[in-house]
């Protein structure tokens, strides 16, 4: 989940500032060679791979910044989150396939960098490869995971993420529903939220939220790294000499890479970065087979679906976009349950032949699921448009209400799923609306422009 600062460095690499200033920021990055002795590499493909890990590091966070964050408790020192990056070769697009941290993985044959000891090849979960053989182990059961050839090594902490934040003056996260989670302390009700890097940390560590668990903590990081994409990239800061070398040397003191990431990459990047919006990035995790492969000893882990991600890494390596262009759907409101999902009756609450049939046509074009038969009401001197819902379906009701502007909500118990729309003498159209989460793409990617606030 930090590797929202690892990406950072992509996104504020060089921008116009000078050569000279790029190199003296370079020299601050401590350096690894996560690539010594490897052998039978995969071939390279087209475009730049980067592997982003985030450590659960907390060595320089305050005993204060612990207890308000939630952030007690012995590091595992292991990755807590790993993205594979894809910088595409034209330098327009980049590509971010989340690795579930739970992945069942086949590490490689190794020594132990801790006792020399020689570890045959053995199953492990894919987090624990750090804490067995470090960079240099985690980059080889990547590859070997993946097929794809990892270029470069970034690798951040706790306290990078925080302050790379803090120094580009907070992130603009929307959520249509309360977001709670008594393990990391996020308490965010529904709307717009400009967090700072504390509360930043605690969103992107939040995985009680709901049933989705770390599916769900993988979505909303992804979302992070989006907006934090549109913030760096639409805040000036890559124009501006000053804010730059302030908010570059901020990341950087707590970043770790590999030898060949130096200046040379890091203008390269940059220029390419210039040009880069939220729509420029696409996001996604590797489609999972069996979320709870049991295996002996080591507990339950993530399966990978074998065709579809061979699928997705082979698409990394032709330097194929994930995401399908859709059709835009321009001014639509945001809902909280994609239209498609709510069921919907239309009756006509006027005198005024065909009211309910232009109501409901009008519905079901902006993805309602109406019953293409509307009825005539028991009242047909109704003023203002009326909803109908039953309370167990308040969400569903919210979404249909935002579509029909004025309407008046009514819970009506023991109406069961089905939305019952009453046409007024208000009616005037039907607005646009689409779900918070937009329709996944090409292996369920979606574009950073489809998850950042409006």
């Amino acid at each position: 989940m930090r590797m929202v600062t690892g990406l950072s460095v992509l996104v504020l690499g060089a921008g116009g500032i000078g050569h000279a200033v790029v190199t003296n920021l370079e020299t601050g990055i401590d350096r690894i060679d996560p690539f010594k002795d490897m052998k039978n590499r995969p071939a390279g493909g087209h475009g730049m791979n980067l592997l982003l890990v985030g450590t659960d590091g907390r060595d320089k966070i305050t005993e204060e910044e612990k207890a308000k964050y939630r952030l007690g408790g012995a590091p595992c020192h292991c990755t807590d989150t790993v993205m594979l990056v894809h910088l595409s070769a034209d330098k327009r697009r980049a590509s971010v396939v989340s690795l579930p941290r739970d992945s069942y993985a086949e590490i490689p044959e190794h020594r132990d960098q801790t006792t020399g000891k020689e570890h045959a090849a053995h199953p492990l979960k894919l987090n624990a490869a750090y804490a067995e053989g470090g960079p240099g182990l985690t980059v080889r059961t990547v590859e070997h995971m993946t097929g794809v050839k990892v270029d470069h090594y970034l690798e951040v902490d706790f306290t990078s993420f925080m302050t790379t934040v803090d120094a580009l003056g907070g992130v603009k996260i929307c959520t249509t529903r309360p977001m709670k989670d008594s393990y990391t302390g996020l308490d965010l009700p529904p709307g717009t939220h400009e967090l700072d890097g504390g509360q930043a940390l605690q969103y992107v560590r939040s995985r009680h939220i709901d049933g989705a668990a770390d599916l769900g903590r993988m979505q909303r990081q992804q979302k992070f790294l989006a907006s934090l994409i549109k913030q760096a990239t639409s805040s000036g800061v890559l124009l501006n000499p000053v804010r730059f070398r302030e908010v570059a040397s901020t990341m950087l003191k707590s970043v770790r890479a590999d030898e060949g990431f130096g200046t040379e990459q890091m203008l390269d990047l940059g220029q390419a970065m210039r040009g880069f919006s939220a729509a420029s990035s696409e996001f996604t995790s590797v489609p999972m087979g069996d979320v709870a492969y049991q295996v002996k000893g080591i507990g339950s882990t993530v399966k990978w679906d074998p065709k579809k991600s061979k699928q997705l890494f082979q698409a990394l390596r032709e330097d194929m976009p994930l995401t399908v262009k859709r059709p835009e759907q321009p001014h639509a409101k945001r809902v909280d349950v994609p239209p498609q999902q709510v069921r919907v009756q239309v009756y006509n609450g006027t005198p005024k032949d065909g009211l309910g049939g232009t109501v409901d046509t009008a519905l079901h074009g902006t993805g309602f699921d109406t019953t293409r038969a509307p009825l005539t009401g028991e009242q047909r001197d109704l003023k203002h448009t009326l909803v109908t819902y039953d309370p167990r379906w308040d969400r569903s009701a919210k979404s249909l209400a935002a579509a029909l502007p004025g309407a008046e909500l009514k819970a009506v118990k023991g109406q069961g799923p089905m939305m019952k729309v009453i046409a007024g003498a208000d009616y005037a159209t039907v607005e646009r609306v689409r779900a918070e989460e937009p329709d996944p793409g090409r292996f369920g990617a979606v574009t950073g422009d489809a998850v950042v606030c409006p």
